[in-house]
């Protein structure tokens, strides 16, 4: 877990709450474009390191803090983890199926939206930054991130009143829009209304022409009303077949279809393998690591080699020496109390 979410970072280890470790923050926050802490809110402040005190000594940083509830407000110390924003932000009341209790998503999606957001957040301050000259915080509340990411339960609640809840694999207005299960696995078969309603077509790959003019499945919102008299005649058909015959039948009508993978085969996906997104990275102790690449492509900048994870303080003394001009006496006397760590430590 460590490896995964760290690769590509290089590591130093301070003591925030000594005051030594203190001032060796506030000396790279004096030589560096952007902070970012996920401390409770008030923590940074209390060593003397909140985006008021640093500012002084950086006017340019962009200081971003993630917190689960935000820098103001009746939650603002409370601590959140991301199962607490998952709950609270309302995802896990509509993941799973009808009738079922709350199920967490398979991955932290608490703390992933909030670094995106984080990620775009201190963007846009680095842009502003370039026409104004100086930085700004950028407050990022996890809680917010969540329902921010809810697109059409919250729109249609807003609009309707009506709460949304789980509805599986299924998409609330679009039918069919969910995953079917096949003679040996499962599929998911998505059809939209539109200009080019593509409903007779999978109706006769199916063997079921007499859907096409029922009035009842004239179109995605009428499927959708009547679900419950259409689903038996879907889930009866997709079991004929295997996944690769729909595949290929879907493919060729062009309907939008896809496996559900397991993660072995998502990662063998010909797409996947075309781009290159494992990649074997340096580990400082067990020589390299298969990790996950950043999937954004740039067309004039291409991605370098994948950095792998620091074991923890693996860099304090190459950057405090070479970037802060720490003579090694210093460098010594911060160990020795504390203030610092080394690799050695770790």
């Amino acid at each position: 877990y460590f490896m995964s979410v760290n690769r590509g970072k290089q590591s130093v280890t301070i003591d925030l709450a000594h005051p030594d470790g203190a001032r060796v923050l506030r000396d790279l926050a004096a030589e560096s474009d952007v902070l970012v802490e996920n401390f409770v809110p008030g923590t940074m402040a209390r060593f003397g390191l909140g985006y008021d005190d640093l500012k002084t000594v950086n006017s340019r940083l962009v200081y971003c803090a993630i917190s689960g509830f935000g820098q103001t407000g009746p939650y603002a110390r409370r601590p959140a983890l991301d199962i607490v924003i998952q709950a609270m932000g309302g995802i896990m009341s509509i993941t799973g199926e009808p009738g079922g209790g709350p199920i967490r998503p398979g991955t932290s999606y608490g703390d992933i939206t909030a670094g995106l957001y984080a990620v775009v957040g201190v963007l846009a301050a680095l842009q502003e930054r370039e026409r104004s000259g100086q930085g700004q915080m950028v407050d990022v509340p996890m809680l917010d991130c969540q329902l921010s990411v809810l697109e059409s339960a919250v729109g249609r609640y807003l609009s309707t009143g009506e709460v949304p809840g789980p509805v599986g694999t299924r998409h609330p207005t679009f039918t069919p829009f969910q995953a079917f299960e096949t003679a040996d696995g499962w599929v998911v078969v998505a059809i939209v209304g539109g200009v080019q309603d593509q409903w007779p077509l999978f109706c006769a790959a199916i063997d079921h022409v007499e859907l096409i003019d029922d009035p009842r499945f004239g179109d995605g919102h009428q499927r959708t009303l009547n679900y419950d008299a259409l689903i038996p005649f879907l889930t009866d058909a997709m079991r004929r077949k295997t996944t690769g015959q729909w595949l290929q039948e879907f493919g060729e009508l062009g309907i939008a279809c896809g496996p559900v993978n397991t993660v072995d085969k998502a990662l063998n996906e010909p797409a996947v393998q075309e781009h290159r997104l494992v990649e074997d990275a340096p580990h400082p102790r067990l020589g390299t690591v298969p990790l996950v690449r950043t999937p954004i492509a740039l067309s004039r900048t291409p991605n370098g080699p994948l950095g792998g994870p620091a074991d923890l303080g693996q860099h304090t003394d190459e950057l405090l020496t070479n970037l802060l001009g720490y003579e090694p006496q210093a460098m010594t006397a911060l160990k020795g109390s504390g203030a610092i760590g080394g690799i050695e430590d770790s």
